[in-house]
């Protein structure tokens, strides 16, 4: 469930919402109206997602076997050699 956040939406309001407050939501929740604390109008602010790569978190064999992937190295043209986890010890384009 991602994080919410909202700010007040009229001149009058409280500091929990003049600062903006956070509320854990599911995606499909209706969003909240009103500041919990005065109850005041308050508005959902749109801001950028925080979105964390994985690709750091699998970069050796071993790793990439504990948490249940196969990891290839390119072997050729065309050709990839296995290197961890299950699956073929070769996969080809052909």
């Amino acid at each position: 469930m991602p994080f919410y956040t909202y700010l007040c939406a009229t001149e009058d309001c409280c500091d929990y919402c003049q600062n903006g407050f956070s509320i854990l939501q599911r995606i499909n929740a209706e969003p909240v109206l009103y500041c919990p604390e005065c109850g005041y109008k308050v508005k959902k602010v749109i801001s950028a997602p925080n979105v964390v790569s994985g690709k750091a978190h699998l970069t050796t064999d071993k790793t990439a076997q504990q948490k249940g992937f196969t990891k290839y190295k390119r072997a050729g043209k065309g050709v990839y050699e296995k290197t961890a986890g299950k699956g073929p010890k070769y996969i080809s384009g052909d």
